[in-house]
């Protein structure tokens, strides 16, 4: 921080009472000439530095007066900004004495930077206005986030959804929930300001929302089907899969999560994966997004007519049975296809249920006997296995591809 940069807060009695801002105040208290008057117990002065040393600094603050700053306030300087200061140097001072009994005026520098960070977290109170600052440290109920140098307690319950689900639950201890965020940068916003309790409340979730309002509604003038995005699964349900794309959320139905069968999505993803999703469509009134996950992965069936002919063997799982339809089987050696072995192909008898002849789970061997991969089909028979009439083919090598 600059020197120079200590903009000094509203008096909190003549600013209150006139209206007028600090600076306009300052400017009044810092007038030349015939206008100067006598510095005043609690004013805020602009001076420049004319003497520098440990024990004290001399500030020339108009009309040939100079005031000075102990060692004991000396002290109390930011270790940086102590280490910066050199003589010409303009800054700003608070009055902690108009005359002590040397009959100097008794400044202090530590007071003015503090009173100018009091000032920036207040107006960022009254303007609702984000902040960026870096994450400091933490204690036992949240994260210390500094606002200039004041240091401000972010509680758990206002940290973003982001960070809320990086710290874990509260079972474990802080140092194991916290200590992966800090020195990241994060935006909060001021919720709480008290200088007399030295008290500075912040909050995160305050500025994400309002972020997050300009990014959805960025996303939603940009957004358009069949563009390639990426995001992070923020949650895993029955029917589908939610996706943070930055500003909005989308879903994945289920058909969308995988080119395999899968009963749930969490089979196939978790909470926290990031992954990339193509836009089968957006509602924009309605603000809904489907998205797409298996759209961005090579279609097995582009290969299946190369990889299967009729009447070859195939060893496969029956992974669902239908009474009507008949039994379905997922291939071994490609678990993204499924064929079906119909009612009439399981057994030479008349059966009325598949589950007479096999059930889920059962590995099988199975003979192909017709590939339609522009429909998704494989039609696949189990009792033709063992049909001489494919004897002499069942005996041959495999063509090596």
């Amino acid at each position: 921080m600059s020197i120079t940069n200590i903009v000094a807060p509203k008096n909190n009695n003549a600013a209150a009472e006139s209206g007028q801002s600090f600076a306009e105040l300052l400017g009044e208290n810092l007038a030349g000439g015939s206008n100067f008057d006598p510095p005043k117990l609690n004013q805020m002065i602009s001076g420049r530095i004319t003497s520098l040393s440990d024990r004290e600094i001399l500030v020339d603050i108009g009309a040939k007066s100079e005031g000075i700053v102990s060692g004991k306030e000396i002290d109390a300087l930011p270790k940086d900004f102590r280490v910066a200061m050199e003589v010409g140097h303009e800054v700003y001072a608070y009055v902690v004495s108009p005359e002590d009994h040397n009959g100097n005026v008794v400044l202090s520098i530590a007071r003015a930077i503090n009173e100018r960070d009091w000032l920036l977290a207040e107006e960022l109170r009254e303007k609702n206005e984000a902040y960026e600052s870096m994450i400091a440290g933490f204690n036992k109920g949240g994260l210390i986030i500094k606002v200039g140098r004041l240091r401000g307690f972010v509680p758990a319950s206002q940290l973003s959804l982001t960070h809320s689900r990086l710290i874990g639950d509260e079972s474990q201890p802080p140092e194991q929930r916290f200590q992966k965020l800090v020195g990241r940068k994060t935006l909060v916003k001021v919720i709480e300001a008290d200088r007399e309790r030295n008290r500075l409340i912040l909050s995160e979730r305050a500025a994400s929302k309002e972020i997050r309002a300009k990014e959805r509604e960025k996303l939603f003038t940009d957004i358009a089907n069949g563009q390639v995005l990426e995001g992070e699964v923020i949650g895993v349900k029955d029917f589908g899969v939610f996706i943070d794309l930055g500003g909005a959320d989308g879903m994945v139905h289920l058909s969308e999560v995988s080119h395999q069968r899968i009963k749930h999505p969490s089979e196939a993803v978790k909470e926290g994966d990031k992954v990339k999703v193509k836009v089968l469509s957006v509602d924009k009134d309605g603000g809904r997004i489907a998205l797409s996950i298996k759209a961005l992965m090579s279609d097995p069936w582009s290969q299946v007519e190369k990889k299967y002919k009729p009447g070859q063997l195939v060893e496969a799982e029956i992974v669902k049975t239908h009474p009507k339809h008949g039994a379905f089987a997922k291939l071994k050696d490609d678990s993204a296809i499924e064929g079906l072995v119909p009612m009439s192909e399981l057994s030479d008898k008349q059966i009325a249920n598949p589950r007479e002849v096999v059930k889920e789970g059962q590995q099988v061997v199975l003979r192909v006997i017709r590939v339609e991969p522009d429909q998704k089909r494989i039609a696949l028979s189990l009792k033709r296995v063992g049909w001489s009439e494919y004897a002499d083919s069942d005996w041959q090598p495999e063509e090596s591809n």
